[in-house]
């Protein structure tokens, strides 16, 4: 029996919930949390932040209580949006949504049993626009993080 693994990393929930079996959880302090399922079944398994807090040991709570809060810092250090920009953050979930619907359907056009059977150059001009359509989902992905924060 062939076992495949595919460490896949998305922001659509229903997707994962569609397509993943197990979903790896970053839950601080470094560890990770192994959970069978998408991010819904993931929601339903995970601990309650109440009984992730009692699960601490006492003397990081006393260390967490002795610290001074430094939160207001970081909180500063996030830059204001221009306006443009604030618009632009708005507006990118649903042109990433636009891009991954078009790679979903180009990708389905491939795999079409006919699809190698046209003509060359038509074929070659798909995988460009794929190659196009993935560059322009990473750029929008990349600034999305830079915007967002």
């Amino acid at each position: 029996m062939l076992k495949l693994t595919l460490l896949l990393v998305s922001h659509d929930r229903d997707f994962l919930d569609n397509v993943v079996t197990s979903t790896l959880v970053m839950e601080g302090d470094g560890r990770v949390g192994e959970y069978v399922g998408g991010y819904t079944d993931w929601l339903r398994q995970r601990p309650t932040p109440v009984a992730a807090a009692a699960a601490k040991p006492k003397a990081k709570e006393a260390q967490a209580e002795a610290a001074p809060v430094v939160a207001a810092p970081a909180a500063a250090a996030r830059r204001k949006l221009s306006y443009k920009d604030a618009r632009e953050l708005e507006q990118l979930p649903a042109r990433i949504e636009s891009l991954e619907g078009e790679l979903a359907s180009l990708a389905a056009a491939m795999s079409d049993a006919g699809f190698y059977q046209h003509d060359p150059g038509a074929v070659a001009a798909h995988t460009r626009r794929m190659a196009e359509a993935q560059d322009e989902l990473d750029t929008a992905y990349a600034r999305w993080s830079e915007l967002d924060g």
